[in-house]
């Protein structure tokens, strides 16, 4: 938010947040496991990937239930709601709202029911034709009438009433899955197989693992953390264009679409837990190459490079060893500040970023600071970040971005919703510098973050860096609202 002379407020602005993906999925299929407690642990590695909703879906091979509300996973969940789930094939969710409003209508897994068959599915991303895809769905299917609004909810009714048509839910998605545009990482189920599915463009990450002991057992989750966190051992990515099918005789693999790889390169900078693997390359490892690569296009003369935790720490790593400065924990995260559903009063709301930040007085008074973050997205959290540095004695504040400005709209699952909100979306980098009250700024270069990657160039979407959209989206699909009004029609 800006004050009438340009300036950002020092306030604790409600909107002022780091960026947010759609959401995380994780599905397993392992009979005579206790299926809810993996989802609920597998849950939990990727909370961080949605933190509005959460929610488990369980199949005992006859009937789906599906228990979902808003929170996070352990506001969700107990033991008792978690042994109420038996089955041997289980879906869960955890969600951030970028297509349809926040409200429990809209919380996942979402579910159908047909006279032949039953699904409960999960997605990480967001689509770009809904109105098109919408406008597909029978006027006998009633859909019109149901409160929830999202593109997950079209998708899950045309897979449903498709398994009738087509033979089967496998049929259906094969069918179906090639008219859907934009992102789409899916892990769904009927009463007996799991399936999970990955765009052609593969925006969002999709792994696919495996379970060891008895029988063994198969989990698809959107990062290899979540594998980790089950005792998963990784086996592969779902290939862009692939949908998978999961059951008792074990794993099979076709194609709906030819892979074009652009996955999204703010996974890498951001949204992906440091502990993951994408495309064989671990995100820790690239994003202290990406600090390396900062200092040296944007040196500082300074005392002490310091992180903005936890998300700048691997590049302030980094930067530190490239540049010979010295690194140091100058902020303090709160780890207990997450989200919550009761507001700040206005009191507590002046103290801004405090609520989940504090300086080291001790470390930074008398020193000319270098503070690595990731990116700057509204630009108030940086601004705030500034002056705290000043109050607690920096003599300098050179602020140090890990990737390029932020300048384009994201409409594959980020929720980066128009230019206007985007500080580099109408601001030169002087500018932005001005703005929060840095001594100096730099952002790596979008060639040296691509570097850093170790992807190839064309392989990545790079929208929200340089405008350039790889899966092209009408004006009518560029809103919040879009789905409301595609519904209603």
């Amino acid at each position: 938010m800006a004050k009438p002379d340009g300036r950002l407020t020092h306030d604790l602005d409600p909107n002022d947040r780091p960026p947010r993906d759609a959401c995380g999925v994780f599905g397993v299929w392992a009979p005579g496991e206790d299926v809810a407690k993996l989802a609920y642990y597998g849950l939990h590695a990727l909370q961080h990937r949605g933190q509005e909703s959460a929610g488990i879906a369980v199949s005992d091979g006859r009937r789906i239930v599906v228990h979902k509300e808003m929170g996070l996973v352990a506001q969700v969940f107990d033991e008792p709601s978690l042994t109420a789930l038996r089955g041997d094939i289980a879906v869960a969710h955890c969600r951030y709202s970028t297509t349809g409003a926040p409200v429990w209508a809209n919380a996942q897994p979402t579910f159908r029911s047909t006279p032949t068959v039953s699904i409960a599915l999960g997605h990480n991303g967001n689509l770009t034709n809904t109105r098109e895809l919408a406008g597909m769905l029978p006027p006998e299917s009633g859909y019109s009438a149901l409160h929830a609004t999202s593109d997950t909810d079209v998708l899950t009714e045309l897979i449903a009433g498709g398994a009738a048509s087509y033979g089967g839910v496998e049929e259906a998605a094969a069918r179906i899955l090639p008219m859907v545009r934009g992102a789409y990482s899916l892990a769904f189920m009927d009463e007996n197989t799991l399936y999970a599915a990955r765009d052609p463009q593969g925006f969002r990450p999709l792994v696919i693992g495996r379970l060891g002991g008895g029988a063994g057992g198969w989990v698809v989750a959107s990062e290899t953390a979540a594998l980790d966190i089950v005792g998963g051992s990784f086996v592969r990515e779902v290939e862009p264009g692939e949908l998978i099918v999961l059951d008792e005789r074990g794993l099979r693999s076709r194609r709906f679409a030819p892979a074009v790889p652009k996955v999204c390169l703010f996974e890498y900078v951001y949204l992906a837990r440091p502990d993951t693997t994408i495309g064989g390359r671990g995100l820790h490892v690239t994003r202290v190459e990406i600090g390396r690569r900062l200092a040296a296009e944007f040196p500082a003369d300074a005392d002490l490079v310091i992180p903005v935790p936890e998300s700048g720490t691997p590049a302030a790593i980094g930067y530190a060893e490239a540049s010979g400065i010295p690194y140091g924990q100058g902020l303090v995260k709160n780890s207990y500040v997450g989200r919550t559903f009761i507001q700040p009063s206005q009191t507590i709301r002046k103290l801004g970023i405090r609520l989940k930040l504090n300086p080291l007085r001790d470390v930074i008074a008398g020193k000319r600071i270098v503070v690595v973050d990731d990116s700057i997205v509204r630009g108030n959290t940086q601004q705030a970040i500034v002056a705290m540095m000043r109050e607690a004695g920096a003599l300098e504040v050179h602020v140090r971005i890990a990737s390029p400005p932020v300048k384009w709209p994201c409409f594959y699952g980020i929720d980066f919703a128009s230019r206007d909100e985007l500080i580099a979306g109408h601001s030169s980098v002087e500018e932005v510098r001005e703005a929060i009250g840095a001594d100096s700024l730099g952002f790596v270069s979008l060639e040296e973050l691509v570097a850093a990657t170790e992807q190839r160039p064309d392989s990545l979407c790079r929208a929200c860096f340089d405008g350039h959209y790889p899966v092209e989206v009408p004006e009518s699909e560029r809103g919040k609202g879009v789905l409301e009004a595609a519904v209603s029609a």
